[in-house]
């Protein structure tokens, strides 16, 4: 009898192990546990493995697609690995019809990842289609967006109707940290979304800004002729978040002229909640991994 018992578990750690599950099995106080613990998490990627699955997570028959050839690298700081992106033509993505829970309908949201920047701005993970019927834009984590004070900062971008924010060319309704993200060193980025405020978040901290006089704002508003001025952390935004329709994509968007604001660098984890975390519960997070 135990020799039954012996052989039954040792078939069922087998399959475990050959199905790719045994990855998803959380020690305690590890950061899928950490993660499980929070409120809502939708999807959880750490690039431990090569199925697309994520291991953590309401959705759990979506799959993460690389665009051409994964790269991988040998480091990072949650599974040790992570995927590599050349910033020319690399990226990653779920076709909308296939994307699940990764379309929000809660009107809030959190964006975490991990990355090992190059320095040239960069999508990192999120809805965020800025062509398609005149753009399906929804939330996106960025890495610098320059042209309204975002450049080398945390951005994390939302929209209601997916297109440019008028009377500007282009969207203009996100958060940036105050902080810089440094270049070839990895480091957590998040931003969360309520309902009401975008908040940007670096190495699981928050940082408030002071208002500012917004760039490439100047002659659009005659209330305001010489630009507009904003507070950028957190980003007042009461319009909420569409469900417009867009693919889930990583280290990429897609532009007017094909995919574009490719991401160079590594990323090493990606989660996404369909609510708004707290300050103390982005900060557990980001300290669970392993960040030297």
């Amino acid at each position: 009898m135990r020799n039954l018992i012996f052989f039954l578990l040792m078939l069922f750690s087998l399959n475990l192990i050959f199905s790719g599950e045994i990855i998803a099995q959380e020690k305690p106080n590890s950061i899928l546990s950490v993660m499980k613990k929070r409120n809502n998490l939708v999807a959880f990627w750490d690039f431990g493995d090569t199925t697309g699955k994520p291991i953590g997570g309401t959705a759990k028959n979506i799959k993460l697609l690389p665009f051409k050839k994964p790269k991988y690298s040998n480091e990072g700081p949650i599974s040790g690995r992570s995927i590599s992106l050349d910033g020319k033509s690399d990226y990653w993505y779920i076709q909308h019809d296939k994307s699940s829970g990764l379309d929000i309908k809660t009107n809030a949201v959190t964006v975490i990842a991990w990355v090992k920047w190059s320095g040239e701005t960069g999508f990192v993970a999120g809805k965020w289609n800025e062509s398609e019927n005149g753009g399906k834009r929804q939330y996106g984590l960025f890495v610098s967006l320059p042209h309204y004070n975002g450049a080398s900062k945390v951005c994390g971008h939302i929209s209601k109707n997916g297109g440019a924010t008028p009377p500007f060319p282009y969207s203009i309704d996100y958060s940036a940290s105050p902080q810089k993200v440094e270049t070839n060193i990895w480091t957590c980025i998040a931003f969360t979304y309520d309902g009401k405020y975008i908040k940007s978040y670096w190495n699981g901290e928050y940082k408030s800004s002071e208002p500012e006089l917004i760039n490439n704002t100047k002659g659009f508003l005659t209330n305001q002729p010489n630009g507009l001025t904003q507070v950028k952390n957190p980003y007042y935004y009461l319009d909420g978040m569409g469900n417009n329709g867009s693919d889930f994509t990583v280290g990429g968007v897609q532009l007017k002229k094909g995919m574009g604001n490719f991401f160079k660098g590594e990323i090493g984890g990606i989660a996404v909640f369909n609510s708004a975390l707290t300050q103390a519960e982005i900060l557990k997070i980001s300290n669970t991994a392993n960040i030297k």
